[in-house]
């Protein structure tokens, strides 16, 4: 996926009856955890392997060539393509993985999804809270610590140092981020067949990190026209940064933007 994937996981020190966990408990805890990490790991690599554009013999680029049929490849490569497909419904198609050179590409979407599957096999070890960060897309569940919620800087696309916004979640969220300023311009509108270079970056917030992957693309795709229907959405809020450095929110945005002013859309 060419970037970098961590992770935080809250230990739990206290039991279901609220005594404090002994050394024993945290200890299996911490191996319950580790374990889980190790093969989240394996499942993000195994996912690369899979949907890779870059490497010739994946699934996905064979695929792409006409080498082979969606029945033939895991089947995982099916599940993706039917939430791409739900995802190009829902945006209005300006998230089109059928609209990329070169054959289909759900890019634009795994990178969540894998996100999203990695943090749900960190939930299955029992920890109480965990986040996982791919190249800047967050997925997270729980509280980091009691009272507490997951603060996640969204980084200004003018300024690495600055922090455009911070999301506070609590629960299940995740923040996903499209823009051309880390990979420079490889998004495509899907009506025009070019990159759209007229944005700098476009945010969604919403309760899943495939999803929001999508829409996000899908946003930058549509230079800000997608934010309108994300409005309607329930539970998903966005925003783009435009090339002057202006921004624009959806109707209900729920999160302050620091230093900025939000014109609704």
């Amino acid at each position: 996926m060419g970037t970098v994937v961590s992770s935080s996981i809250r230990e739990d020190t206290t039991t279901d009856d609220g005594r404090a966990s002994d050394a024993r408990e945290l200890q299996e805890a911490r191996e319950r955890v580790d374990d889980a990490v190790a093969r989240a790991q394996a499942d993000l690599r195994w996912v690369d392997d899979v949907f890779s554009t870059w490497k010739p013999e994946s699934p996905v680029s064979r695929l792409r060539r006409g080498e082979i049929r969606v029945e033939d490849a895991p089947p995982e490569v099916a599940e993706v393509l039917e939430l791409c497909r739900r995802a190009r419904e829902a945006s209005d198609g300006w998230f089109d993985p059928w609209a990329m050179p070169g054959g289909v590409d759900p890019t634009g979407l795994v990178k969540g999804w894998a996100a999203q599957r990695a943090l749900a096999i960190v939930r299955e070890s029992g920890a109480p809270a965990a986040m996982i960060n791919a190249g800047g897309d967050v997925a997270v569940y729980g509280r980091p610590a009691p009272g507490q919620t997951w603060r996640i800087g969204i980084q200004h696309p003018l300024a690495r140092d600055r922090i455009l916004l911070t999301a506070d979640l609590a629960g299940a969220g995740a923040v996903a981020t499209s823009g051309s300023y880390e990979r420079g311009e490889h998004v495509v509108d899907p009506r025009a067949g070019a990159p759209t270079g007229a944005l700098l970056s476009a945010t969604v917030i919403g309760h899943d990190l495939g999803y929001a992957d999508a829409l996000a693309t899908g946003l930058y795709a549509s230079r800000g026209a997608l934010l309108e229907r994300i409005s309607l959405l329930v539970g998903y809020h966005g925003f783009i940064v435009d090339g002057r450095g202006a921004i624009r929110a959806s109707r209900g945005f729920p999160i302050a933007l620091r230093g900025v002013e939000a014109v609704p859309a």
